[in-house]
């Protein structure tokens, strides 16, 4: 039996172990966690983990919990200072993005790992999805040559949760840079083969998503739903996401361009290490068959591009009258990318593995692109992105 620890039982970390992990390993057990929230959490829990012991504090549950590994799933600002005390011992550790919501906690989190030998698993599912392994392998086959150009985008089909959960609280998130791009921009440095060292962005705010309705308003205690694109019955008649009951999108609790709130939409310009440029645009409104999330890479050679709702990837020849489709197989969470992720989390445990695929350097470098992309959309100006290990403390993990 694999014994685990959780700091923070929130329901993704749940999905991830119950779902993910123990397809890996069905033995696997949550026995110790750390959660103010015991209540919440106990309900959570499957019914092989009811028994679990709940800690005052990590070094209480290391102690005494006799633990093989450890996962971090709580709120996004707790993220670091959690995994800066994990840091202290040699346990797997899996690590919920992001990774860090400030330059402070980034830097203090290299810092951190900078002589640790515990070994991260950063969910980044992505980049480590088979349909993201097979672009890449394709690529350094010289499909096109040293990588020039990227364009990639993410037109998210149930994009309003950000307004309407968890997700709203911006103190919390600091942004849909930080919540969502973290994957992109990860992956396409992954694909790239160089992290990005500038970035230009802009965003929209405010001009869908918030608003005045009044704090704490859900669908089921407000009188404009017969009208409201937003309400469940419409919804539903569009056939898109959540047609259920919800905290208004269009509510004060949504915060302001002012006070701090998620982009409706936002984009970036990009310069990779190796001379490569591109943008990447992310965009929350948009529903239904809309849905696009995938690049298009191009170099002198050849023009290769993939898009996860598609499941295919399309390589262009551009010296030669030939082009070909590849059709990829049904993914499960995340494209098949959670899987991976549970696979290497559990072979590191077992001592399979000496080396995650997605380690902690790949999550610190992300974190400070998007920090960067996130400075760049509010002071308009070109921003340079930190580079994890410039002062010679941990390894680049791209």
């Amino acid at each position: 039996m694999i014994r685990l620890g959780v700091i923070g039982y929130g329901s993704r970390i749940h999905g991830v172990i119950h779902h993910a992990v123990r397809a890996i390993n069905e033995d696997v057990r949550v026995v110790g966690v750390v959660d103010p929230d015991e209540t919440g959490a106990r309900e959570r829990l499957a019914e092989c983990d009811k028994d679990a012991t709940f800690y005052p504090d990590l070094d209480t549950m290391i102690r005494e919990g006799k633990l093989d590994g450890l996962a971090i799933g709580t709120r996004c600002n707790l993220h670091t200072p959690m995994a800066i005390e994990a840091a202290k011992y040699d346990l797997p550790l899996f690590l919920e993005k992001p990774v860090a919501v400030s330059f402070e906690q980034a830097h203090a989190l290299e810092a951190g790992f900078e002589n640790s030998k515990c070994e991260v698993v950063v969910s980044f599912p992505l980049r480590v999805s088979p349909l993201c392994d097979l672009v890449r392998r394709t690529i350094v086959e010289g499909a096109t040559g040293e990588v020039q150009h990227v364009t990639a985008t993410n037109f998210v089909s149930y994009g309003a949760v950000y307004w309407e959960e968890g997700y709203r609280n911006f103190d919390v998130t600091q942004g849909l840079f930080l919540q969502k791009a973290t994957h992109d921009l990860d992956y396409l440095m992954y694909l790239v083969g160089a992290p990005i060292t500038q970035v230009s962005a802009m965003a929209n705010y405010g001009q869908v998503f918030g608003g005045n309705k009044p704090a704490g308003l859900r669908c089921s205690t407000c009188d404009e739903t017969a009208g409201c694109r937003e309400s469940p019955d419409n919804r539903g008649r569009a056939g898109s996401f959540h047609p259920k009951d919800h905290l208004c999108v269009f509510s004060q609790d949504c915060g302001s361009p002012e006070s701090g709130t998620n982009e409706d939409c936002s984009s970036a310009l990009m310069r990779f290490a190796n001379g490569a440029h591109g943008s990447y645009s992310q965009v929350f409104f948009t529903k239904r068959d809309a849905a696009r999330r995938g690049a298009t890479l191009a170099g002198y050679n050849g023009t290769v591009s993939f898009d996860w709702y598609d499941n295919q990837m399309t390589r262009v020849r551009h010296h030669e009258p030939f082009s070909d489709v590849v059709k990829a197989g049904e993914g499960r969470g995340h494209f098949g990318g959670d899987w991976e992720l549970a696979s290497d989390f559990v072979a590191l445990i077992e001592g399979k593995i000496k080396r995650s695929r997605t380690p902690i350097e790949t999550g610190i470098q992300s974190a400070y692109t998007c920090l960067a992309a996130k400075q760049s959309a509010e002071t308009g100006q070109f921003v340079d992105v930190p580079q994890v290990g410039a002062a010679g403390t941990i390894r680049v993990g791209v």
